[in-house]
């Protein structure tokens, strides 16, 4: 009997980075990429070789210009994410209320603007699996799926 091909899937991580004041740090996307002009907390794509966590680390600092401690990045979220094409990802949220520096744009040819945004209220230029995880995460859930047909059992 022919078994079915391995599901494999895209892994991005995201840091939610926490003020103080509850907001979280959101970056513009700008240039030719995906979702230009629209709102999403630093993050990236999983490397090859790479732990969730380093890679969240480093995306921090590839993005925002921060130096987050292993310590202080707390997992708070994973989301079973299909895009509007389809594509299954996995998306490990992160979060931290501690770093070294002061956030800044350190990618200007992919991002506009640094918006530190009320995450019970995303703005509504967010990309939507961003607004769908930062809801996820004001409620205290772990685990979501969002893009998939409600048929199977994926909800927003």
């Amino acid at each position: 009997m022919r078994q079915p091909p391995r599901y494999r899937l895209v892994v991005d991580v995201m840091v939610l980075m926490v003020r103080d004041d509850g907001r979280v740090l959101l970056l513009r996307r700008a240039g030719q990429v995906y979702a230009s002009g629209l709102l999403c907390p630093p993050g990236g794509h999983l490397e090859d070789g790479e732990t969730v966590t380093a890679a969240a680390l480093r995306e921090a600092d590839e993005e925002t210009g921060v130096a987050i401690a292993r310590r202080d990045l707390e997992f708070c979220h994973a989301v079973h994410h299909r895009s509007p094409e389809g594509e299954g990802r996995m998306g490990m949220v992160f979060t931290t209320q501690r770093w070294t520096g002061e956030p800044f744009n350190r990618e200007p040819e992919k991002c506009s603007q640094l918006v530190w945004a009320d995450p019970a209220r995303p703005p509504a230029d967010c990309v939507p699996y961003t607004a769908a995880v930062l809801r996820r995460f004001c409620a205290g859930d772990l685990l979501s799926e969002h893009g998939w047909p409600a048929a199977g059992g994926g909800a927003a």
